[in-house]
């Protein structure tokens, strides 16, 4: 691991907490009602969020980084899996039942 000081470290960790509002704010805003078609529509982008974590993740620039990386990997993944659960709820309720 190298020796990488503050000053890289701290857009790093600037980035994350200003991604962290804004989603926070985003998802706030939506209504109730939108949450079961967004969360099928962003299953892809999620997808593409978790490459991008295990990259960050993997990345040795820093503990912290490696330690907020882990923990976008696991919010990222369970973002995918909840929505592909959410998913085919929502196909289940739409499909005839076979007497």
């Amino acid at each position: 691991m190298s020796n990488v000081g503050y000053s890289t470290l701290m857009p790093e960790l600037y980035v994350f907490i200003l991604a962290a509002f804004v989603g926070y704010m985003v998802i706030t805003r939506i209504p109730p009602l939108l949450h079961t078609p967004l969360m099928s529509a962003t299953n892809a982008i999620s997808a593409i969020s978790v490459v991008g974590a295990i990259l960050v993740a993997g990345s040795s620039h820093h503990i912290v980084t490696t330690i907020l990386g882990v923990t976008a990997v696991a919010a990222a993944f369970s973002n995918v899996v909840g929505g592909f659960i959410l998913t085919d709820r929502m196909l289940k309720m739409f499909k005839k039942e076979k007497r």
